[in-house]
């Protein structure tokens, strides 16, 4: 079975926002924590912004990811159908 440029593409953007969100949870789970909380008074709320976006942009890329999939699987049976 071959796959498709598309699946292809699609495994890529997978794969990448998985390591994206690998790397943005080490970096918020190396931050110190609040004054309130055990920790370090060394927290900055600036310093989580852009692990934080990241985590959300690897979830938007996973989420076209999966789209690219289904409408890949969408054009297949539909051209499966027609061969039929």
């Amino acid at each position: 079975m071959n796959i498709s440029p598309l699946n292809s593409s699609a495994i890529s953007m997978i794969n990448t926002a998985q390591q994206k969100s690998a790397d943005a949870a080490q970096v918020i789970a190396k931050l110190p924590m609040q004054n309130n909380e055990v920790g370090s008074s060394e927290f900055n709320s600036g310093d989580i912004i852009k692990p934080v976006l990241s985590l959300k942009e690897a979830e938007l890329e996973n989420s076209a990811a999966v789209k690219l999939l289904q409408a890949d699987r969408e054009t297949l049976g539909s051209l499966l159908d027609v061969k039929a």
